[in-house]
C-alpha cells in the first residue's frame, strides 16, 4: 500500500473518530453544564478561532508546503531551519495580536455581544492561542513530510481528554447559578486538552527530528520571505471564514435583541443551534470529506493528463456518493431530528428547527467535494469567492430576518440555511462552466427527490414512533434505500468503481 493511501486511510478513520468523540463531548457538555453555559462558550469560541487565525497567519500551511518541497529536493537538513523561522514569525504575530485581542475583549463581550458574562471565557480562550499555534506549526511539519498518523492521533487524544474532563472534572467545578464561570471552566478544559495534544506532538516531533540526517555544517537561517509569500495569500480565505464565524454570534444576538429577545435567552439559543443542531446535522459529513481527500488527487491527475473520461467518472462518483450521504442524513434528521436532539442533548427548546434545517443541509454534504474538485480543476479562486458570497449572504439575511419580531430565532435559522444554499449553488454553477466535468444540478435531483418521497411515504406506511428511536432511524433508512435503488441511484458496481479508483495509487 502506498504512503498516500496509507495516510488517507488513517485520515478517514481519524476524521470519523474525531467527529464521534466531538459528538460525545457536546452531548456531555450540554447535559452537565446546561444551555446557558454552552451558549456563552459557543459565543466565545468563534472569537478564539478568529484570534488564533490572526496569530497563525497561514504559517502552518506555508510550513507544510515548503517542507514538502525541500523533502522532494532531498534537502532535509534545512527542515529545522524552516521550523525555527516559522516559530519566529508566529512569536512576532503573537506579540502583536494577543495583547490586541486581550484589550478587545471588554468591547467584544459588553458592547458587540451584549453579554459581559462571556468575557471570562474569552480571556481563557486567548490563553489557548500560544499552545494552539505550536500545535499548528508541528501539524504543518508532519503534513509536509506526509506523516498523517501523528496529526490523527493528536486529535483523537485531545477529544478523548476533553470527554474525560467534561465528564468527571467539570461537574466538580460547576458553580450553581454562575454560568459565566462554568463556561470559563469548560474553556479551561479545552486549554488542558490542547496542552495534552501539544505535548504529544512535541514528543513525536523531537522523536522524528532525531531520525533526520544531521547537517555536515551548521545550516544557514531560512529566510522569512518564502514562508510569508505562501502564508499571507493562503491566510486570506481562512481569515475571512473565521471572521464571518466570529461575526455570526454578534449579529445573531444583536438582531434578536432588536426583536425583543434578551441577551441571556439569545445566548442560550445560539448555544443550542451552533452547539447542538449544526453538529448533529453535520455528523455524517466525514463521508464526503473522506471522499474529497481520496478522489480529488485522482481528479487532479485526470485533469493534468487531459483524460476526459476518467475526469468525469471520478467527479460524478464523488458527487453522487456525497449526494447519497446527504439524502440519508436529510431523511433521518427531518423525521427524527427533534427526538435525537432532545434525547441525546436534553435540550428544552430549539430542537424543532432540525426539520427546517435538514432539507437545506443536504446541499452542505456536497460542498466539500465540490470545493475540492474546483481546486483540482483550477477554479480555486472562484470556489473561495463562492464561500465569501455565501458567508456575506448568511450574515446579511440573518440580521434582516432575526431582527423581525415575528421571526426572531426562526429568521436566524433560515439565514443559516440560505448561506448553505448560496455557496452550494454557486459551486455547482462554477463547475457547470467546466464542460469537461459534465456536472450540473440534475446530478443531485434524484437523490433529493428520493429524500422528499421518503419523508412523505414513510409515515403513511409505518407511523412514526412505533419501533423506538434507533429502530425508527433504521426503518427510515431502509425506506430511502429502496427508493434510491428503484431510481437507479444505488448500484451494484458502486463499490467496484471505488475499488478500481483506489488502485491508481
Amino acid at each position: 500500500m502506498s504512503t498516500f493511501i496509507r495516510g488517507t486511510a488513517i485520515l478517514m478513520v481519524a476524521v470519523f473518530l474525531s467527529k464521534l468523540l466531538g459528538f460525545v463531548y457536546r452531548i456531555q457538555f450540554m447535559r452537565v453544564a446546561g444551555e446557558e453555559a454552552v451558549g456563552i462558550y459557543m459565543t466565545a469560541y468563534p472569537a478564539f478561532i478568529f484570534f488564533l487565525s490572526l496569530v497563525q497567519l497561514g504559517v502552518p500551511i506555508a510550513v507544510a508546503k515548503v517542507i514538502a518541497e525541500l523533502k522532494a529536493k532531498g534537502e532535509s537538513t534545512k527542515l529545522p531551519a524552516v521550523m525555527k523561522t516559522a516559530t519566529v514569525i508566529t512569536i512576532l504575530t503573537g506579540i502583536v495580536f494577543i495583547p490586541a485581542s486581550i484589550l478587545f475583549v471588554p468591547y467584544l463581550s459588553e458592547t458587540l455581544l451584549g453579554n459581559a458574562a462571556s468575557s471570562t471565557a474569552l480571556y481563557v480562550g486567548i490563553a489557548i492561542i500560544p499552545i494552539a499555534a505550536i500545535c499548528g506549526l508541528i501539524r504543518g511539519y508532519f503534513q509536509g513530510i506526509v506523516r498523517i498518523e501523528e496529526t490523527a492521533w493528536s486529535q483523537i487524544l485531545e477529544q478523548s481528554f476533553r470527554i474525560a474532563m467534561i465528564t468527571w472534572l467539570l461537574p466538580k467545578l460547576l458553580v450553581e447559578g454562575d454560568n459565566a464561570m462554568n463556561a470559563a471552566y469548560a474553556m479551561g478544559i479545552t486549554l488542558l486538552a490542547e496542552a495534552v495534544s501539544a505535548s504529544y506532538l512535541l514528543f513525536k516531533y523531537y522523536q522524528h527530528k532525531r531520525k533526520e540526517p544531521k547537517p555536515i555544517k551548521k545550516a544557514a537561517k531560512y529566510p522569512m520571505e518564502p514562508l510569508l509569500s505562501i502564508a499571507l495569500p493562503s491566510s486570506g480565505s481562512r481569515l475571512f471564514g473565521t471572521f464571518t464565524w466570529f461575526l455570526e454570534p454578534i449579529i445573531f444576538i444583536r438582531a434578536l435583541s432588536m426583536a425583543g429577545v434578551g441577551a441571556v435567552a439569545a445566548t442560550s439559543l445560539y448555544g443550542v443551534i451552533s452547539g447542538v443542531l449544526i453538529p448533529l446535522l453535520l455528523f455524517p459529513s466525514f463521508i464526503p470529506y473522506a471522499l474529497s481527500v481520496v478522489l480529488v488527487p485522482a481528479v487532479s491527475g485526470a485533469a493534468a493528463s487531459s483524460n476526459k473520461k476518467k475526469l468525469q467518472e471520478r467527479i460524478h462518483l464523488a458527487l453522487r456518493l456525497s449526494a447519497l450521504t446527504g439524502a440519508f442524513a436529510a431523511a433521518v434528521f427531518y423525521i427524527h431530528g427533534q427526538d435525537l436532539a432532545e434525547k441525546l442533548f436534553h435540550v428544552k427548546e430549539g430542537a424543532s428547527y432540525m426539520a427546517m434545517l435538514s432539507p437545506v443541509f443536504f446541499f452542505y454534504y456536497i460542498q466539500s467535494p465540490l470545493y475540492s474538485i474546483l481546486q483540482a480543476t483550477g477554479d480555486a479562486k472562484a470556489g473561495m469567492m463562492n464561500s465569501v458570497y455565501g458567508g456575506i449572504a448568511k450574515l446579511g439575511v440573518m440580521f434582516v430576518l432575526a431582527s423581525q419580531p415575528g421571526l426572531q430565532e426562526t429568521g436566524a435559522v433560515l439565514a443559516i440555511g440560505f448561506g448553505v444554499l448560496v455557496t452550494s449553488f454557486l459551486h455547482i454553477a462554477t463547475l457547470r462552466k467546466n464542460k469537461a466535468a459534465a456536472a450540473g444540478f440534475t446530478m443531485f435531483a434524484l437523490p433529493y427527490v428520493s429524500f422528499i418521497l421518503t419523508v412523505v411515504i414513510r409515515p403513511i406506511f409505518l407511523p412514526v414512533g412505533t419501533f423506538g428511536l434507533i429502530g425508527e432511524c433504521i426503518v427510515t433508512t431502509i425506506f430511502l434505500l429502496i427508493i434510491l435503488i428503484l431510481f437507479g441511484q444505488v448500484k451494484k458496481n458502486d463499490f467496484g468503481m471505488l475499488k478500481r479508483l483506489l488502485k491508481v495509487y
